[in-house]
């Protein structure tokens, strides 16, 4: 055991795992609502994004759709890319 009392494993906090897991896969599908070049009068598109991301898996719920998008708008407004 570790100080923290464990056995050296974390435990894990998110409770949604299959949101996660789907975060790559919609990324093609969102980069472009945060790209700037796409901006118009300097907005981004952001309300498309939970269009465009509830037109292609319309099972996900309106809070998953907003999780999802939220999650993109940190990586696309940090410069990053999700990690795999």
């Amino acid at each position: 055991m570790d100080e923290s009392g464990q056995n050296g494993v974390a435990d894990e906090r998110r409770v949604n795992l299959r949101i996660r897991g789907m975060f790559v896969e919609v990324y093609d599908i969102l980069e472009p609502f945060f790209d700037p070049a796409n901006s118009w009068g300097g907005q981004m598109h952001e309300h498309l994004a939970f269009r465009a991301l509830h037109e292609r898996f319309p099972k996900l719920s309106a809070e998953e759709v907003l999780v999802i998008v939220t999650a993109a708008k940190r990586v696309f407004g940090a410069g990053g890319k999700p990690v795999a």
